[in-house]
Formats: structure tokens, sequence, C-alpha cells
């Protein structure tokens, strides 16, 4: 059994709502700080597709006193690193930086959370660079063939529209739209401020609620409703790539199931790294893929396992088979004692180094406070890991692996590929 410390965390509620969490960390230099928005692209309304991801780059554009050359000035002036990023259930807005510069990193961040001005040419500039990304990720087969699945699997729901938006929508966003989302979404109720490293919790409480004192309060805005998942074979046929992309899913449980130990044992065995077995099967024995895995998508109530290879067209239905037959597989046997114990040693290990840095600690605390309001240490984790036996991880390979779930996304140069249901069998 491996041995931890226990973490020093604190949680302050300020006036508004906005809830405050800290992890000290003695023994570093640096402090790591998020502010976390509780909804993300799975918020939007069709006709705003894109919005939230739009909102976080806008957000760097400037503020009522600071210009975008300024913000970037003054972050390079303390060797601080300031980013964003857009998901489907949050947008984060985090800066990491020495200890001694916490008061400027923290009037930076801020500053550009709450105080942004969307003036139009920086949303007309903005939305060329947004168009820009959209058309590298169309460029990129991995990130396409993915998207590709999330559209056809979460078919006509906020959760399966890209987080980038389409160059349609993102053409119409304007200022007003804009604006509107940024009071909609950036209050009190719906935002946690996270951060972890060398820093007193009281101190910083009473500064963090000094930036946010005028910040409006309001309640967590709910999600919408659930997706119904569908069970769609997508072929799309692009000449241009040399190989086919292959993504291959089935419904999983949400975030905070019970079940969610066996849940990421089952894919650890699945791919969840080089001794598992479809790395072994299609990569390590038979050369069929350079790149194949399988990961976990959990959401709020709802969530995706997926597997993912590239391979040549010819190869494209014997390595679907392959996954198939490792799905049966983990249905009808029981894993071994070994394969078990390497697979929860690998998971503890994984989530050890997952906590080894200021950042990382500073999103742990923000995404157990968004999705589980309250804080799990890492013994309790690792007990729980230990916990789960091989019956566990062969039911929930059976209630997962459902032929009738099943869903195929096969992007590239298909010369005549053909994939009926009746192959999905497992």
């Amino acid at each position: 059994m491996m041995t931890t410390t226990e973490r020093n965390l604190r949680r302050t509620i300020l006036p508004n709502g906005l809830i405050l969490l800290t992890e000290r960390m003695d023994h570093l230099r640096s402090v790591a700080m998020g502010v976390w928005i509780k909804s993300g692209s799975r918020c939007e309304l069709a006709e705003t597709s894109g919005i939230s991801h739009f909102v976080e780059h806008m957000l760097f554009k400037g503020t009522r006193s600071r210009t975008a050359q300024h913000i970037a000035r003054e972050m390079d002036s303390i060797g601080g690193n300031l980013d964003a990023f857009t998901g489907k259930e949050t947008i984060c807005f985090n800066v990491k930086s020495l200890a001694d510069h916490v008061p400027i990193a923290l009037d930076v961040l801020t500053d550009l959370v709450l105080n942004p001005v969307f003036a139009d040419p920086d949303i007309e500039r903005e939305r060329g660079v947004i168009l820009e990304e959209i058309k590298m990720d169309e460029d990129n087969p991995d990130l396409l063939v993915h998207e590709l699945f999330t559209q056809s699997f979460w078919k006509d729901h906020p959760l399966g529209w890209p987080i980038l938006g389409t160059s349609k929508t993102v053409a119409r966003l304007d200022r007003e739209k804009l604006f509107a989302y940024h009071g909609d979404r950036f209050h009190g109720g719906n935002m946690v401020f996270s951060a972890a490293g060398n820093l007193d919790h009281d101190q910083f409480a009473d500064e963090v609620a000094g930036k946010f004192s005028l910040l409006a309060g309001g309640e967590t805005l709910h999600e919408l409703s659930a997706p119904q998942a569908s069970a769609r074979i997508v072929l799309r046929n692009k000449k241009s790539l040399e190989q086919v992309q292959i993504c291959l899913g089935v419904p999983a449980p949400p975030i905070t199931d019970d079940n969610r130990y066996a849940t990421l044992i089952l894919n650890t065995v699945l791919g969840g790294g080089m001794s598992s077995r479809l790395f072994q099967t299609i990569r390590e024995e038979r050369g069929m893929a350079y790149s194949i895995y399988s990961d976990l998508s959990p959401y709020r109530d709802t969530g995706t396992l997926l597997v993912f290879a590239g391979t040549s067209a010819g190869k494209a239905l014997q390595v679907v088979d392959l996954i198939l037959s490792e799905f049966r597989k983990l249905k009808e046997t029981a894993l071994t004692h070994e394969e078990l114990t390497r697979a929860k040693d690998q998971l503890k290990g994984n989530i050890l180094l997952g906590l080894e840095s200021s950042s990382a600690r500073m999103a742990n605390l923000a995404r157990q406070e968004m999705y589980f309001h309250q804080f799990f240490s890492v013994d309790e984790i690792i007990a729980r890991i230990d916990e789960v036996e091989a019956a566990q991880v062969q039911t929930m390979a059976q209630r997962l692996f459902d032929p009738d779930r099943i869903a195929v996304t096969l992007l590239g140069r298909l010369d005549g590929v053909k994939l009926e249901r009746t192959r999905l069998v497992c």
C-alpha cells in the first residue's frame, strides 16, 4: 500500500457565492490559480454554438484598464504563465507564477475575467483567428475523426457540437451576444476559484474577496437535458489521407458513478498504455497500427468509452474485428489477479504522478468541487481502487460492450470499405 501525506486544503464561500479553494504546498516556490466557470459548450444554443470558446479568446484581448499587449508584457515581466481552455462543461482561466509575484498575477487574472471590453475591431480579428483554428482542426485527421464521432454519437445534442462552433455560427457572433453570455455565466454562483502552491489561505482569501467584491451573485446554471447516445456507423471518405482513422465507442457512466473505479480499471486494461490488450494485440503482435488506445470521457450525466486507431484502408475492418474481440474477452473471462493488480498499480501511479504540480492540484481541487461538492483524499481514492474486484470489471464490460450500442466512425481513403452492423458482434 502506498503511503501519502494528507493535503492541506481550505474552502471559503464569499458573500456573492464564489467558492474559493486553496491547497498550501510549502515546498514549492510557485502558486497556480484558476477561475473556473461551471458551464461550457454543452450549455450553448444551436445558433450561438462556439460562443463559450469565443468569449474565452476575447478575454485576453483587453480590459477596461489593460490592452492585450499590456496583459502579455505584464505576465512576461514576472515570468508567469497565463492560459485558458474551454471544455464541454467548463471554461477555465489560469495563471502560474512565483509566490512573490502572486499580487500581480492575481490582479491580471481577475481583471481579464471580470472586466472585458469586447471591442469590435478585436472581435473581428479574433473571429479570423478562430475560423483558422476550425480549419486547422479539420486538417488534423485525429481531431477530425473524434469530432465526427462525437457529433454522430450525441446527435442533435449540444454535447455533440464542436467546442469551437462552426464557421457559420462563429461568423454570426457579435459584441451584444458576447457581452450577454459573459453577464449570464460569469457570476459568483457559477464560478469556482482554486489555487495551489506556496500561499497562506486567510491572506489569499482576503485578496481574492477584494478582487471579486463587485461580482454579482446568482445560482449555478443547471445543465440541459441528458443526451441519448446513438449507435451510428459513419463512413467518411477523405482521399487526401494516407491512413484510415477509426473511432469506436460506447456510452459510459457519468463522472460521479459509483462504479467509476471499475470503469477506470476496465479502460486501463483495454487500451490505457503500452501493456494494454489493444496495444499488445494490434500494435506489438500484429504491427497493424502505430497509434491505438482507449479513453474515457465522463461528463456530469453521461460518458463515452472510445477506442481510437489509425491504420491502412486494407486493414481497417480487421482492426475493428480485433477491437471487438477484446471487448468479447473482457465480457467472457474475468481478469487474472496479476492483470488486475498491474492495472491498479498503473492507475494509482497515474493519479499520484498527476498531482505532482501545483497546476494539477489546482485543477483537481476545482473539478472535485464542481462535480462532487466534496473532497476525496488520495488515500481514499487509492483505497477505492484497491477494493475493485475482477468480477466488477467483468460486469462493467458486460454492461458497456453491448453490440446494439456500439458506434463507429471511419475517416480516410476508404476505397470501397463497407461496415455492416452485423459485424459489430462481441
